[in-house]
Formats: structure tokens, sequence, C-alpha cells
């Protein structure tokens, strides 16, 4: 079969597409025919290896795994023993193991039902992403109807599902993004849009109930300034610690200082769970939540679509596509 593989870390350029054996489903595994699949800045993390201490889980002079991408939507191929609740032809989304691929395994209990209407692209733009908004926004910000959150990256794959999450658990939602992303942040329903290049959010004197910061930089202390004194920072990830940590140490500083202040300062490791997903799915079911994607790209491409990526243009989600 066709995957996109790499035998080392480092930037797009390692990236190649080859003809390599297709895997086989375990028990409570399903092989999914892969008809398309997600891009997120977890992908790249895992293609350069950054930051350097993640190489203990990933593997120390080169990836254990070396087929990229995780997020899946496609048709189920065949089921591992034990697994009664695919059957070949299923139509099927979630979560993989190297998805940039014609055919990826996924276990039983990260997969989940295509919904009507719905298409390849959607969902494969959904499970990361998606789950990382939902945490955010349900189990660690605890956003309540009425209050009032601020989305920090709120056109960004994450960013992009976390306004939506948000509106749709009734609070008023504040994006920050850039001025060429503003009209996507309105369009997913967003209440009002900051364009950061223009107003620093720490000096316009207003604070939220609820703080969803991803991939932010600046320091814990100041960020503060725009959280209610009882209210919640939720960091989601960080690119600015370096190649060691990368955005580690905000949330181990977190940690240590929010027990002695009244403000709730929280980072978090995001899960994927079945059931997450399937919540997911019936938000996007219902209307309430819908994949923001602005381009794919074919298989043979996906080192531009990681490419894309680090622009930082991306508004929404980029998503791989496999014929």
């Amino acid at each position: 079969m066709r995957a996109i593989v790499q035998d080392t870390y480092g930037s797009v350029e390692v990236l190649r597409l080859d003809e390599i054996d297709a895997p086989e489903p375990g028990a409570g595994e399903v092989l999914v025919r892969v008809r398309s699949a997600g891009v997120d800045r977890g992908v790249w993390h895992l293609m350069a290896g950054e930051p350097y201490m993640a190489r203990l889980a990933l593997g120390l002079r080169r990836p254990r795994n070396r087929v990229l991408g995780r997020d899946v939507a496609g048709v189920v191929a065949k089921v591992g023993p034990g697994v009664t609740a695919f059957a070949a032809g299923d139509e099927v989304f979630g979560v993989g193991k190297g998805t940039f691929a014609e055919l990826a395994v996924s276990p039983v209990d990260k997969l989940v039902r295509l919904p009507d209407g719905v298409t390849h692209e959607q969902a494969a733009a959904v499970p990361i992403s998606g789950v990382t908004a939902l945490h955010a926004v349900r189990e660690v910000g605890n956003v309540q109807p009425g209050q009032s959150v601020l989305v920090i990256g709120a056109a960004g794959g994450v960013g992009s599902y976390a306004v939506q999450i948000a509106k749709a658990f009734g609070a008023e939602v504040t994006g920050v993004c850039s001025p060429a992303k503003m009209d996507l942040v309105r369009s997913l329903g967003a209440d009002r849009v900051i364009d950061y290049t223009r107003d620093d959010i720490l000096q316009l004197g207003q604070r939220y109930d609820v703080v969803i910061d991803i991939a932010g930089n600046r320091p814990l202390r100041r960020m503060r300034r725009v959280v209610a004194p009882k209210g919640t920072l939720v960091i989601v990830g960080g690119e600015e610690g370096g190649r060691w940590l990368g955005g580690i140490q905000r949330n181990l500083w977190a940690a240590l200082w929010s027990p002695f202040i009244g403000q709730r300062l929280r980072a978090f490791v995001s899960r994927e769970r079945g059931a997450d997903i399937r919540s997911l799915a019936e938000m996007i079911a219902a209307g309430s939540v819908a994949p923001a994607i602005e381009r794919t790209f074919p298989l043979a491409e996906a080192a531009d679509a990681l490419r894309y990526l680090e622009t930082g243009r991306a508004r929404g989600k980029v998503v791989v596509t496999v014929d």
C-alpha cells in the first residue's frame, strides 16, 4: 500500500511517499481503508520529534512509528478478533495509527460511525482537534450557560471547535485571531472577535470567566489579567518553550501556582475517547458544530500540507485525502 513514511526526525523533507506492507488488525482493532486524514500541530511534532522530551515515548533516535497521521475517516476493510461493533463496509471516523496511508489500524473504542450527511473530509478534521477542544471547554473549563469565554487562537484547528462548543454550551464567546481570519471566527458564532495585531487583550480591561489559551506564549502572571478573580485559565499546548520542553514549563508553573490563588490555572493532556468522538458526532449531526476546513491535499502532497500548516495561515483545519 502507499503511505507517507519517515525514517528520521526533521522537517517535511524527511517525508516520502513509499510502498509498504499493509497492517493487520489485532484483537480489538479495526483495519480502515483511509479516505481522509486530518493534519494538526501534533502531527508536525511527531514528524519533528519535538520537544525532545517527547522522544522518550516516540523513539530516542528515530520514530518507532514510521507512518504519520492519527485522525482518520474511511471504510472498514477488516475487523480483528473480538470486534463486533463494526463490519466490513461500515463508514467510520476516529483515531488510528499511521493514517497518512491507504490502510490504517484503529482501536475499536476510538472509532464511531460516520453521521449521515457528513463527508470523509469533514469527519477527518474532527477527532484530535475536536476532542481537545471539547475537553478544554467541558471538562477543564467547565463552561456554563451565560459565562464569558475568551478563545485565544480561535481560528486554528482546536480554536475553531472551542468557539463552537462554548457557544453550544450557552456561553458568550470572544475569539482572538489575525485580521485575515476574523470573518471565519465570526462565522463560527463568536459574539466578538479581537484582532491581536491591533488590540492587546491584556490592555483592554476585560476579564472573562474562562480563558482558553491555545498554543500561547504569554507569561502566566500577565495572562491572569484577563481572567476573572474566580475564573479559569485553560492552557492548551504551547509552541514557544524551546526544543527541549516546548510549552511544558507553562503547564508546570500553572500546576504549582494555582493552589495558592483564587483563579484556576489548568493545563491538561487530551485523551482520545470514543465517547467524546461520539459526542462530537452528535453535535455535528445536530448542526451545533461544523468542521471548518480550508484546504485539502492528496496523499502524495502530505508534506505540502504540513508545510502549509507551518506557515500559520491555515483557517481552521487542513486535511489529506486518499484516493
